[in-house]
């Protein structure tokens, strides 16, 4: 099972995110994720995502988390499955 950690300044008067405390919370869950890791930080330092990764189905960087849509305006970091995906079958 994937590890992940996120942090959210909720008020203006919140110090912005220590990104050095998020990657000493991620790389602490190594062994929930041996695969990879990955960060993610807002611009405005606000909010932020930290991931390890267990492969287990797509073992190609494809799988890398946090992911972000192509205009980078949304990120998720997420565990588990995403079930009736497309998968390409040989039987030969």
């Amino acid at each position: 099972m994937c590890g992940i950690a996120g942090i959210y300044a909720f008020s203006t008067n919140t110090p912005p995110v220590n990104t050095e405390e998020l990657i000493r919370i991620r790389d602490t869950m190594t062994n929930r994720g041996p695969d990879g890791k990955g960060l993610w930080v807002s611009a405005n330092k606000r909010c932020a995502l930290a991931h390890r990764r267990l492969a287990i189905i797509d073992l190609t960087e494809a799988g890398h988390q946090p992911m972000s849509t192509a205009n980078g305006r949304f990120h998720i970091s997420f565990n588990g499955e995403i079930y009736n995906y497309i998968i390409e079958v040989n039987f030969t």
